[in-house]
């Protein structure tokens, strides 16, 4: 069911050739997408129209949803379902609040300061995806951040459901449980083209954010430049740390978890025990025959993105975790924090037995839009600060400027640009020494 990957002894060089993962040739999607967004840009709302036709089965004259629809789609909610949302934006909230940030001047010289202003981008379109499942808590992870950022204007974008002509209910109820009415039925790459050209029916923005399927991975990447994007997110992963003291069922459940979003969900294991992964394997045959979506589990566990990484210890263990830099990384091992500590790469950390990936997607508090395909080594999830921009602003006074000033034409001397210490000097009526 799963493939097993053997590194005790020594590890490779780099161990990013032999880790696993799933192949997500957004290049290759960029063809398809081109035309689509190119189409976009010069017909607006008619194009739109006629590829959601294509795409979705759905015909709509508008893509705007209507404000009834968003009030009555809030209206039918399982009353359950409502409480858990509202509790996953209130601790989404207590957790983002603490990420603002706070305008800061630095006094470099008397007369010269630098003061860092964090400004929100003035509007962002949100994408919510709507294809194997559909994802209300995107719209919660998407949405609560750029609110505390300060984001003026906010629209969010999803498919149509063929049966309704809107967005899934869920989707509906939760744009409306946070306030945001400006909604529409569009999805795939033509829903990131009308955010970024707008059309007749969309004002554009300024930046995008939001997962989705590698078309829309591959619209962000061809878009990229005219807005602003969060990340081109692939397949979704998880990997565990673990060793003996951990428990199977525990394991193989997580690693279960995350397969049965897509049959590219990349589930790893990397342990320095081989009983534990002998029982997991055993628990993963159990637990897969048992699922909702059986078949598409043991896909994406039996695809190359999966395996079982045997390692000699867990110092080798996270030198391996490190190394694939997973979206999830769970850490089931004796001393889990100290052992947590030591990770630099993954997207979220979830320590110990009672902290599973399921309970980050939903309601921990943190953000569960994670870098992925080993891309948390350099960047992170969506946060306040993918909304902010650090603007510097310098203010000297002509004292302050005439005491920098010489090394200022120094430096413009050095690097052969006259034209810079020359509008230094267009300042003052004296010479300045070189």
């Amino acid at each position: 069911m799963i493939s097993r990957i053997d590194l005790r002894g020594s590890l490779p060089g780099d161990l990013r050739d032999v880790l696993p993962r799933a192949d997500f040739d957004v290049e290759a999607a960029l063809e398809k997408v081109r035309p689509i967004c190119e189409d976009v840009h010069h017909r607006g709302a008619a194009a739109v129209r006629e590829l959601t036709a294509r795409f979705d089965g759905v015909d709509l004259e508008t893509a705007r949803v209507p404000a009834a629809a968003l009030a009555a789609a809030l209206g039918g909610l399982d009353p359950a379902v409502r409480a858990a949302l509202e509790e996953s934006i209130r601790r989404a909230r207590l957790v983002h609040a603490d990420q603002r940030r706070t305008d800061v001047t630095t006094r470099v010289v008397p007369g010269g300061t630098v003061t860092e202003r964090w400004i929100p981008v003035e509007r962002v379109g949100l994408y919510a995806p709507g294809g194997l499942a559909v994802y209300p808590s995107s719209v919660v992870m998407n949405v609560v951040p750029a609110q505390i950022a300060g984001v003026g204007s906010i629209a969010l974008a999803s498919p149509p459901q063929r049966d309704t002509g809107a967005p899934h209910p869920a989707i509906l109820a939760a744009c409306a449980l946070l306030g945001v009415d400006e909604v529409y039925a569009v999805g795939g790459a033509q829903a990131l083209a009308m955010f970024a050209y707008g059309t007749e029916d969309c004002a554009p923005v300024t930046m995008v954010t939001g997962p989705g399927n590698i078309y829309v991975a591959a619209a962000k990447r061809h878009l990229r430049g005219r807005v602003g994007i969060d990340s081109e997110a692939g397949p979704t992963e998880i990997a565990v740390l673990a060793d003996a003291t951990a428990d199977p069922v525990h394991v193989a459940a997580d690693l279960i978890s995350q397969a049965e979003h897509d049959t590219l969900a990349g589930s790893v294991l990397v342990t320095d025990s081989l009983a534990l992964a002998d029982a997991v394997e055993e628990q993963l045959r159990e637990q897969v025959a048992r699922t909702k979506h059986a078949e598409r589990v043991a896909a994406a566990l039996g695809g190359r993105q999966s395996a079982i990484v045997l390692v000699s210890s867990i110092d080798d263990g996270l030198k391996v975790v490190n190394a694939y830099a997973a979206e999830h990384l769970e850490i089931q091992t004796a001393d889990a924090a100290a052992v947590a500590a030591r990770v630099v790469n993954a997207g979220a950390v979830f320590v110990g037995p009672h902290s599973p990936v399921s309970l980050g997607d939903y309601l921990a508090g943190s953000n569960h839009v994670l870098p992925t395909g080993g891309c948390a080594c350099h960047s992170s999830g969506l946060s306040v600060q993918s909304f902010l921009r650090g603007v510097h602003v310098v203010e000297y006074s002509r004292e302050a400027l005439a005491e920098a000033a010489a090394h200022v034409c120094v430096l413009a001397d050095a690097e052969d640009l006259p034209a810079h210490g020359a509008a230094v000097r267009a300042r003052f009526d004296w010479e300045i020494p070189s």
